[in-house]
């Protein structure tokens, strides 16, 4: 392929610099129907009941398997170099506390 033609085949993206600050999200909730997948990223803090959802995300079904091999490409890669990422069992997969001092009336 030639240089002219892998610039023609080249995306540009545009990132504002709102968007690239980034969300924070430690709580992810995935639903679908017949024709998208639903990924709303929510943040949980501690002593707060409430889990807010900062972004949702809908995806066509071929995008969302796309989605699950790119990041399973990129979390094997991140292993390679870092180690193995460890997953706290439990009902919820994280400590609902946070692993912080917890208060007493």
């Amino acid at each position: 392929m030639s240089n002219k033609e892998q610039k023609e085949n080249q995306l540009e993206i545009e990132l504002s610099e709102e968007i690239a600050e980034g969300t924070y999200s430690n709580f992810a909730i995935i639903s679908h129907s017949n024709s998208e997948f639903i990924i709303d990223f929510a943040r949980i803090l501690p002593g707060v009941p409430k889990a807010k959802v900062k972004s949702r995300i809908v995806l066509m079904p071929q995008h969302a398997k796309r989605l699950l091999l790119a990041l399973s490409d990129n979390i094997n890669k991140f292993e390679d170099i870092f180690g193995t990422i460890e997953i706290q069992e439990g009902k919820h997969g994280f400590p609902m506390n946070f692993g912080g001092p917890v208060g007493e009336a």
